[in-house]
C-alpha cells in the first residue's frame, strides 16, 4: 500500500525513455525455482522485471548474481529477477546441469532454461552477462552489458516504482520464486582438493562455503572449517600446500587468498581487501591492500604463490617474503592470445598445477591447456592444446586439432604429462608434450573440477556427484570417438568493407561521464583471426569505432572491449560517487552479401542509432 497521500504529494514528471514492448518469455527446458509452474510476461505485469542472461560457465555472469543481491532482497516487494539461461557450451544446454548450477550458485529467483537460446535472440542479446530491465507495463526500458550496473539499475527501479505508484500501474506482493529442496550429502559441488601431508584430504566444499577433511578412504569427515578471524569462507576454490605446511586458499567470492593451518585450525587472510578489482584499481603491492577478482585456483612455483585470477582473465603472484601481490600475465582482455607475459590473453584460467620445468594452465573459456616455461624470462605464455573462445569437443589425437569442452582442472602425472579435468565433457584426459598426443583416460565422471595424484592411482573431484572418485591410472590410455562442437550462438552476417561498431552508452540519471582525469571512455578492437580487419584494430577513447572488414576472410571473431566511468552530477558533492561499467564481447561474425554494416553493442542504456 501506498502511504503518500495523492491529493497533496504531486508525483515527479516521468523521465522520457525509450520502451519496447517485451518479447514472450520461451525456453525448451522450461522454467525452475517456480515450484513446477510455467510463467509467461503476463505473470509479471505490474512488477518490475529484470532479466538476467547468464550462463554458468560465465565468471562475469557469477558476479552479476552476486551484485543483484542486495537489490532483489531491498526490493523484494516490486522487483522480480528472472534468470535467462542462455548457454555457450553443449553441456549447458544439459537440463540437470541447468538444475545443478542454480543450486550450487544459489540462484534465489525464478531460472528459465532456453537451451536453444530462443529468447535470447528475442532480445538481440550479445553478451554474457545482459540484463534487460522492462516496466510494469510490460515494456523493455533499459539493457546493460556485463558487470557493474547494480547502482544503476537501482536507481531506474526507483524511478519506476515512483511513476507505476502513481499511474496506478505498479503492483507490490511476494515474487513467484519457489526453492527447491534441499539434499543431504557430504559434499556439495566440491570445487578442488589437494593431499595433506597426514594422508587426509582437504576438500573445499563450494557451495557449502567451507573446506572439508576426509580420511584417506575420500569418503569419511575428519572436519569441517568454515572460516576463521577473519570471517567465512565463500564459495572456496582452489588449494595449495605452502612451504611453511599451511594451505593456500582461493577464497573465490569474498576476492580474497586465505591460509589454513591443519595443525592448529587457525585461517588468515594473506592477500585481498575483500572487494573486486576494477579498471584502474592497483595491480600490485601489499598484499591485503590491493583487491582481487575472483581467484579461482593456487599453485606453489618458483617461490611464489600464483593465482589464477579468473574474474580478470590474469594470473597473479603472491611473495610471502614481502607479502606482496602482483600481477604477472594477462591483460585482462578475455580471449586466447599467446605471447610474452605483458601481452598474453587468457580466458578466465581456472586450474593451475607446476612442475619444475612449467607452470600449467587449464583456460577455460577458451577451452584449451596453455603453460609458461620455468626457464623463459619473459614467462612467454604458449598453448598446448585449444584454439579459441568458440572453438570446443571431445576430440583425441594430436595436438592441433585435439578439443576439450571448459576444463577447470589440470594435475601433473609422474611422466611429465598431464591430466585435464575436462569439466563439460564429463572426461579426465590426457597431454604429453613428448608426443603432442591427447588421449582419454576416464569418462563417466559428473562435471571433474579437479585431480590428485595418491601413489599409482588418481582422486577426481566430481562436483557435480558431490563426491571424491579414486581411478587408476591405465597404462594405455582410452581413445573415444572424436566430437567437435561450435557454440550454438549464431553468427552475425556482416558487410565486407566498411563497418561500424558501436558501442551504446548511457549514463545513469543523475550521473554523467567522468573526465575529470581524462577520457571517460575506453574501446579495444581485434579480430581472430587478425587479417579478418584490414584497418580499424587497436586502442581509442571513442565508444564507436570504424573499420574496414576483409571479404576474402569469410568470417571470425570481433573482440570488443569498452569502458566508460560515470559519476555522480551534483556540484554540491566534494567527492562525488564514481561507476566504472565495463564488458568484452566476442562476436562471431560471417561476411554476406547483404550482411549489416553496423554492430551495437550495449554496454548501458538502449541502442538508438546516432546516439552512442
Amino acid at each position: 500500500m501506498n502511504d503518500a497521500d495523492p491529493a497533496h504529494t504531486p508525483a515527479p514528471a516521468p523521465r522520457r525513455r525509450a520502451r519496447v514492448r517485451a518479447p514472450e518469455l520461451i525456453g525448451k527446458g522450461g522454467w525452475l525455482n517456480t515450484g513446477g509452474k510455467d510463467l509467461t510476461l503476463a505473470d509479471f505485469r505490474g512488477r518490475v522485471l529484470i532479466l538476467d542472461f547468464w550462463t554458468f560457465c560465465c565468471i562475469n555472469c557469477l558476479h552479476v548474481l552476486d551484485e543483484l543481491r542486495e537489490l532483489e532482497e531491498k526490493h523484494r516487494d516490486t522487483v522480480v529477477i528472472v534468470g535467462v539461461h542462455s548457454p555457450k557450451f553443449v553441456h549447458e544446454a544439459d537440463h540437470q546441469a541447468v538444475v545443478d548450477a542454480v543450486e550450487r550458485y544459489q540462484v534465489h529467483h525464478p531460472v528459465l532454461d532456453d537451451p536453444e537460446l530462443a529468447t535470447w535472440k528475442q532480445y538481440a542479446v550479445r553478451a554474457w552477462p545482459t540484463l534487460v530491465v522492462i516496466d510494469p507495463e510490460g515494456y523493455v526500458v533499459a539493457q546493460h552489458a556485463g558487470e557493474g550496473h547494480a547502482h544503476a539499475i537501482e536507481r531506474l527501479v526507483e524511478e519506476l516504482e515512483t511513476e507505476h505508484a502513481a499511474k496506478g500501474t505498479l503492483r507490490r506482493g511476494d515474487g513467484p520464486y519457489v526453492p527447491p529442496e534441499p539434499v543431504a550429502t557430504d559434499l556439495r559441488f566440491p570445487g578442488k582438493a589437494v593431499v595433506l601431508p597426514s594422508g587426509n584430504f582437504l576438500v573445499s566444499d563450494t557451495t557449502r562455503h567451507e573446506l572439508v577433511e576426509l580420511a584417506p578412504d575420500g569418503e569419511s569427515v575428519v572436519r569441517r572449517i568454515d572460516g576463521g578471524a577473519d570471517g567465512p569462507f565463500k564459495e572456496p576454490q582452489g588449494l595449495a600446500l605452502l612451504p611453511d605446511g599451511r594451505i593456500a586458499v582461493a577464497d573465490t567470492v569474498n576476492h580474497s587468498i586465505r591460509a589454513y593451518d591443519p595443525a592448529t585450525g587457525a585461517v588468515e587472510t594473506l592477500a585481498g581487501t575483500g572487494k573486486q578489482w576494477w579498471q584502474g584499481s592497483p595491480t600490485q603491492g601489499p598484499a591485503r591492500e590491493v583487491d582481487l577478482s575472483s581467484p579461482w585456483d593456487v599453485a606453489w612455483w618458483q617461490d611464489r604463490l600464483w593465482i589464477a585470477m579468473a574474474g580478470v582473465h590474469q594470473l597473479w603472484t603472491y611473495d610471502p617474503a614481502t607479502q606482496t601481490v602482483r600481477l604477472a600475465a594477462g591483460t585482462t582482455n578475455e580471449g586466447l592470445v599467446d605471447g610474452p607475459a605483458a601481452e598474453a590473453w587468457f580466458a578466465q584460467p581456472s586450474g593451475l598445477a607446476a612442475t619444475d620445468e612449467r607452470l600449467w594452465i587449464a583456460d577455460s573459456e577458451t577451452s584449451a591447456l596453455r603453460h609458461i616455461d620455468a626457464d623463459d624470462p619473459d614467462h612467454t605464455v604458449r598453448t598446448a592444446v585449444g584454439t579459441g573462445l568458440f572453438d570446443f569437443g571431445h576430440r583425441d589425437g594430436d595436438a592441433a586439432q585435439a578439443l576439450f569442452q571448459h576444463p577447470l582442472g589440470v594435475t601433473a602425472l609422474p611422466d611429465g604429462s598431464v591430466a585435464v579435468s575436462d569439466t563439460y565433457n564429463h572426461a579426465l584426459r590426457r597431454y604429453d608434450p613428448a608426443t603432442g598426443q591427447v588421449t582419454t583416460l576416464a569418462t563417466d565422471l559428473r562435471e571433474p573440477s579437479d585431480a590428485v595424484l595418491v601413489g599409482d592411482d588418481i582422486v577426481v573431484v566430481e562436483s557435480a556427484r558431490h563426491r571424491l572418485t579414486r581411478l587408476r591410472l591405465p597404462e594405455e590410455a582410452v581413445r573415444v570417438e572424436a566430437v567437435a562442437h561450435r557454440t550454438q550462438r549464431a553468427a552475425t552476417e556482416v558487410a565486407a568493407g566498411a563497418f561500424r561498431i558501436d558501442v551504446v552508452f548511457q549514463a545513469p540519471a543523475g550521473q554523467k561521464l567522468d573526465t575529470r582525469y581524462g577520457p571517460a571512455s575506453r574501446l579495444l578492437v581485434s579480430a581472430t583471426p587478425p587479417e579478418l580487419l584490414l584497418s580499424g584494430d587497436g586502442a581509442g577513447t571513442d565508444l564507436f569505432r570504424e573499420v574496414e572488414i576483409d571479404a576474402a576472410i569469410g568470417g571470425g571473431v570481433l573482440h570488443v572491449s569498452a569502458m566508460a566511468a560515470s559519476c555522480d552530477d551534483d556540484p554540491a558533492q566534494e567527492y562525488p560517487a564514481c561507476h566504472v561499467h565495463q564488458q568484452d564481447w566476442g562476436v562471431p561474425v560471417r561476411v554476406t552479401a547483404d550482411g549489416v554494416a553496423r554492430l551495437p553493442l550495449v554496454l548501458a542504456g538502449m541502442d538508438v542509432p546516432g546516439t552512442s
